[in-house]
């Protein structure tokens, strides 16, 4: 009886979790470039509200 294993190179499985960091990131700092700083404080501001960190 033989065994067959395979083996997948390290290159290869890395490539699809960078690329989704690439896009992600790519797609944060695209939105936030265009949002208004009003729109961002407001919404980092919410953001700390609803997780229960105090603020003021």
């Amino acid at each position: 009886m033989t065994t067959q294993t395979q083996t997948a190179s390290a290159a290869k499985t890395g490539f699809l979790p960078v690329m989704f960091a690439v896009v992600l990131g790519l797609g944060i700092i695209t939105l936030t470039g265009h949002v208004q700083a009003s729109g961002l404080h407001d919404a980092a501001h919410d953001v700390r509200h609803a997780t229960g960190f105090p603020c003021h």
